[in-house]
């Protein structure tokens, strides 16, 4: 079956989740014959993701979410504002979407969270199956429960979620943990996509904190709780790519260029993670064993936290105030029902997809494994 990917490049989650869907397909006798990603102006696409996939990558002028000035969280009504004025160069993306289904040969779409494959197969109607995977679709899942938000802001993130899945044959929930299947809605739910460096990673107690924020705003925060800790060992990754790959500020505080195989390493031997509360980072340190701090950074990230809370992953702060989660720390059980969830998601994702694979490309492949 040739597959191509189509991704949101905002955040690290969409990409790691694509580069073991890769390595998931490829695994199974399934070609990845190309990968899109979404860009903007505020983001880069991280090196660890250029060498990580065998697919060639090409990238795509795709909306995205801005920064407060303060470059921390989301602003709603400047990224609404930003994202209309931008409508043309958003067609031209969707004809390029649909062109590279054409060209590629594509049976099979997998889209991850970008909203412009969704509107592609509204408006131009490709003739190939798409299949939707992230989290997000858990929010519409009928038995998901949402935090005391902004009601807005969660009308606002449903029908953001609704329209990447526009045409979508099947939603591919990705869940802290198991629940039914919402039929109605094409959802089934399944388990967090983790690399298998993951997999590879021995968990350890360490001494110092590790962290990850979304918008590098958020290390105004931490350097104000080092100058009150700075006893505290604190290592944090940011997406600021302007800056040199490791920015020492003194003895114990550092911050890092988003690179997965330095996080990923640190992360096991942390004492305990602070994050912004992307899903993929919070399903890292749950595995791994680690206490965690959320500080969503907008309303998705407050659904990712308040889910995760209530599965005993961690707390929520409102500015990574750190003390809050050293103390939490002291407190912390490990969920080892999760360890056993992630490790079948190969199984039940497989699975899952195989269901939309082309007839006749299913029965190449279980001729070749008879003639074997």
């Amino acid at each position: 079956m040739k597959v191509l990917f189509v991704v949101q490049g905002e955040g690290r989650g969409h990409l790691t989740q694509a580069i073991t869907m890769e390595k998931l397909l490829k695994g199974n006798g399934h070609e990845v014959v190309e990968v899109l990603v979404g860009k903007s102006e505020s983001r880069r696409l991280p090196g660890f993701f250029i060498r990580s996939m065998h697919a060639p990558i090409r990238q795509f002028t795709s909306p995205n979410f801005l920064p407060t000035h303060a470059n921390k969280r989301a602003n709603l009504s400047r990224s609404v504002a930003y994202n209309l004025l931008k409508l043309p160069e958003y067609f031209e993306s969707m004809c390029y979407i649909r062109q590279r289904i054409e060209e590629t040969g594509a049976e099979l779409v997998i889209n991850f969270y970008e909203l412009l494959t969704g509107l592609t197969y509204f408006f131009l109607r490709p003739n190939v199956p798409q299949i939707c995977i992230g989290h997000q679709y858990l929010f519409l899942h009928k038995d998901f429960k949402f935090p005391k938000a902004n009601r807005f802001s969660l009308f606002f993130l449903n029908l953001f979620t609704k329209m990447t899945s526009l045409g979508a044959s099947h939603r591919l929930a990705l869940s802290f943990r198991p629940m039914d299947e919402d039929a109605e809605r094409h959802i089934t739910v399944v388990p967090p996509l983790l690399r298998s460096d993951v997999f590879r990673q021995e968990s350890r107690q360490g001494d110092y904190i590790h962290g990850y924020m979304v918008n590098s705003g958020f290390s105004e925060s931490i350097m104000r709780w080092h100058k009150i800790h700075p006893e505290m060992p604190l290592r944090f990754f940011w997406d600021h790519w302007e800056e040199e790959p490791v920015k020492k500020i003194d003895g114990t505080l550092s911050f890092y260029q988003l690179d997965d195989v330095e996080f990923l390493r640190q992360m096991a031997g942390c004492k305990a993670y602070a994050s912004t509360a992307g899903f993929e980072s919070i399903c890292e340190a749950m595995y791994l064993g680690k206490p965690i701090m959320m500080v969503p950074a907008h309303i998705e990230q407050e659904c990712n936290a308040f889910d995760a809370e209530q599965n005993g992953a961690g707390i929520i702060d409102g500015n990574f105030n750190l003390d809050n989660l050293v103390d939490f720390a002291g407190r912390f059980r490990p969920n080892r029902e999760f360890r056993r969830w992630v490790e079948s998601a190969e199984y039940i994702i497989l699975n899952e997809i195989e269901r939309f694979a082309p007839q006749n490309s299913l029965h190449q492949m279980y001729m070749v494994e008879e003639f074997v």
